[in-house]
């Protein structure tokens, strides 16, 4: 969730600095701060609020050629300037920045104040300031090992000495961190956006891991001293990638980004006339997932509604039982994983802290399990046993768009390749597979009539209250539909199984209020337009989304988006298209800050 970027080298930190922090935003935070090595001290600059009010505190031509940034997301303390990293011990000498959460810090805190510290900040990471300041004898590294011996919990962490004036010690255990490999310098960053514009050479930290970093060298051990040996990887996406490139807001990029990433997510896995489908990461765990008896998916939000797509796909194409779970349920329950149980990873980032959780306890019961990301070298991706990435590039705006579509499309695919091994007939494979290359160029045509949708936008964005409804396929992308306005429009919507709006919900349905409604063809249209009547019945507006071609809808909605016709396994890859941009334009209307809604975070590492 918080930002930390680092740089030690030959030039001056401080622009380096806040060109990462900048790239960071995205991420969702509240308060940033610097802390630069000059002259043998620590030069400490912090402040609640946006990165700009930062920046007019410092003096950009500063010469000093090492230190560290952050961006945090309050989750000890409120947003103030005291609360905002990087912290210090009481000296001055050591600061650190830190994600994550330090569960045990009011023991730490407790012991420290009856050793005479006293503390500035409500923050968890300040106990770790103290404590590696104890610890420092003239030796910054063993300094931190030592003190994370003491640490129970999430972080990755950079830490600095003004004693040590060219060195950042880097540690991590539940939190991303990596480190940039530059020519006489090196940068550390929990996101590879924040190095991009220097490096795309990479070295992805572990788990128990950390590193002595210096402009010339990095050593990187275990938290017990073993030396650790780590390949340099390289980024697979550009700069480019993580620019507006002429839209107004990332968001906006993204969902028109959709066709080309998923025509990139498809490429090279899929083959229409042979009816076959190609997933290297599944290769050999192949006859491992044909026998499995059971699969559960886990993730958080909108990857949640993206797995709740997957149970359906499993369930159909597979034919064996399925289950969707909330990962922040699943890790605090006692859950069955018996033989023959796989347990599958759904998450933009591979940083999720529930679902990596999650994912952690079902290994350790014996399950298998997969990764479906989109960041590579996550702690997702290196946890499990095996996966498939999304490649859709980065994602900037928080409100996740194209990661959506491209984790149901993996999730298709994985159904027909394993149920191909199973109960699916090679023509039945074929015609699924020919519909799936088809849905790049039909997400265009959707996004042709973009403007239909703001027209919607326009008419109801004054509404405080909408409701979602959708059958079979399509109920979770009205879920998603739903989590998508109250993310960027902070207006409250609701998603429903349609049949259930009857049993509750429809007590909420008065005059002109928005209800969405997917109402494409298939085996429940019949069903849906009753679920329609009722709402007209009670003076609700109907806003529907319908297959091209069927005339009939207009007669029974206010307004009708219409998407290409498609096989209902694959309909939410279209259906969730329309939504997307509704909740876009509803948030620019109501004058959100779309890329960055308030209280949000992209990368959700903290429980």
């Amino acid at each position: 969730m918080c930002g930390i970027i680092g740089y030690v080298g030959q030039r001056p930190a401080l622009p380096i600095l806040i060109e990462g922090l900048r790239r960071l935003e995205y991420r969702g935070y509240d308060s940033a701060g610097v802390a630069l090595m000059e002259r043998g001290k620590l030069q400490i600059s912090k402040s609640a609020g946006r990165i700009s009010v930062l920046e007019q505190m410092l003096d950009m031509q500063a010469k000093p050629k090492a230190g560290i940034g952050h961006t945090r997301w309050a989750t000890h303390g409120a947003p103030t300037d005291v609360n905002a990293h990087p912290h210090t011990d009481a000296s001055g000498r050591i600061a650190v920045v830190h994600n994550g959460q330090i569960e045990n810090d009011r023991a730490l805190r407790t012991y420290l104040e009856r050793q005479g510290v006293e503390f500035r900040s409500d923050t968890d990471t300040e106990a770790l300031a103290h404590l590696i300041s104890r610890f420092y004898q003239g030796n910054l590294e063993q300094a931190v090992r030592q003190a994370l011996h003491e640490i129970s919990g999430a972080y990755a962490i950079a830490v600095v000495c003004s004693d040590e004036p060219d060195v950042i010690v880097a540690a991590r255990n539940g939190g991303p961190l990596l480190i940039g490999v530059g020519k006489g310098e090196h940068l550390v960053a929990s996101d590879p956006a924040a190095i991009l514009s220097h490096t795309t050479q990479v070295v992805y930290m572990s788990d128990g891991e950390m590193a002595r970093i210096t402009p010339d060298h990095v050593h990187m051990t275990t938290l017990d001293a073993i030396p650790v040996t780590r390949e340099i990887e390289e980024i697979e996406w550009g700069l480019e990638q993580i620019e507006l490139d002429g839209y107004d807001h990332f968001m906006l990029k993204e969902i028109h980004e959709q066709p080309e990433a998923l025509q990139d997510c498809l490429r090279g896995r899929i083959e229409a006339r042979s009816g076959s489908i190609h997933l290297g990461g599944l290769v050999d765990c192949t006859r491992e997932l044909t026998r499995a008896r059971r699969f559960i998916l886990t993730g958080c939000g909108t990857a949640w509604h993206a797995a709740l797509v997957g149970e359906y796909l499993f369930e159909e194409l597979i034919r064996t039982p399925t289950e969707t779970e909330y990962a922040s349920e699943f890790r605090y329950r006692n859950p069955v994983i018996d033989d023959g149980t796989v347990v599958i990873a759904v998450s933009q980032s591979g940083e999720t802290a529930d679902t990596l959780a999650a994912l952690v306890e079902a290994k350790q019961r014996g399950a298998l399990t997969l990764g479906v990301v989109n960041v590579v070298g996550s702690s997702i991706a290196r946890e499990t046993d095996s996966g498939v990435y999304l490649h859709v590039g980065p994602e900037i705006g928080v409100a996740s768009t194209k990661a959506f579509t491209a984790q149901v499309a993996v999730l298709a695919m994985m159904a027909c390749y394993l149920g191909r091994r199973k109960h699916l007939s090679p023509a039945a494979a074929s015609q699924f597979i020919t519909a799936l290359e088809q849905i790049p160029k039909q997400i265009a045509e959707i996004l042709e009539r973009a403007g239909d949708a703001k027209v919607v936008a326009e008419r109801y964005a004054g509404f405080e209250n909408w409701l979602y409804l959708g059958r079979g396929y399509n109920y979770p992308v009205a879920l998603e539909g739903a989590l998508k306005l109250k993310e960027i429009s902070y207006i409250h919507a609701e998603g429903l199984p349609a049949a259930e709006m009857k049993h509750g919900p429809i007590a909420l349905i008065h005059e002109g209020m928005p209800v969405v409604v997917i109402a494409t063809s298939g085996s429940q249209y019949d069903r849906i337009t009753n679920n329609i009547a009722q709402v007209r019945a009670r003076g609700g507006s109907i806003i529907a989304i319908a297959t091209e071609g069927d005339r009939q809808i207009a007669k029974m909605a206010e307004h009708v988006l219409y998407v290409p016709d498609t096989p209902e396994p694959l309909q939410p890859l279209l259906t969730v298209i329309p939504l997307q941009l509704i909740a876009y334009h509803a948030a620019v209307l109501r004058g959100c800050n779309v890329d960055k809604p308030r209280n949000l975070a992209k990368s959700v590492t903290v429980e």
